[in-house]
């Protein structure tokens, strides 16, 4: 595992940005791109009363394959990705990536590939519960 990937989880506690900042902070990195995905109050048109997300048994280690594709970048400082299972609510923090690096534009576009190949790669599913008591399972890879 590179020496880059500083924090990887996937748990049913609350997140924190300042523990996923504290992760990637490094005096070499001049820049640092973080983003926070939290559970809206609609879908498609549709509002959302909470949702719930699952993780099979093997998600932590398709998490590192994706964080260790990242970090090949030798440009890559730091990187940092923790997701959440279990019941959340609206306003939530279901996910935060953070990415460090000695420049602005290799943080953010990395950033965006960690969070990109995690939605795409990583089996997490949402099942979201809709106010008209509905319900619907999202991200089934």
């Amino acid at each position: 595992m590179s020496d880059a990937i500083r924090l990887l989880d996937i748990r049913e506690s609350a997140l924190s940005s300042d523990e996923v900042l504290a992760a990637v902070a490094d005096p070499t990195a001049g820049g640092t791109a973080l983003f926070i995905g939290t559970v809206r109050n609609h879908d498609q048109d549709k509002p959302v009363d909470r949702l719930s997300y699952e993780a099979h048994p093997d998600a932590l280690e398709h998490l590192r394959k994706v964080a260790q594709r990242v970090c090949d970048d030798p440009a890559v400082t730091a990187l940092a990705a923790v997701h959440r299972t279990g019941d959340l609510v609206i306003g939530d923090a279901a996910v935060i990536v953070a990415v460090a690096a000695a420049h602005r534009d290799v943080a953010f576009a990395a950033c965006r590939r960690l969070i990109d190949d995690l939605k795409a790669e990583v089996p997490i599913w949402k099942h979201q519960s809709f106010s008209d008591g509905g319900s619907e399972w999202v991200g089934a890879h």
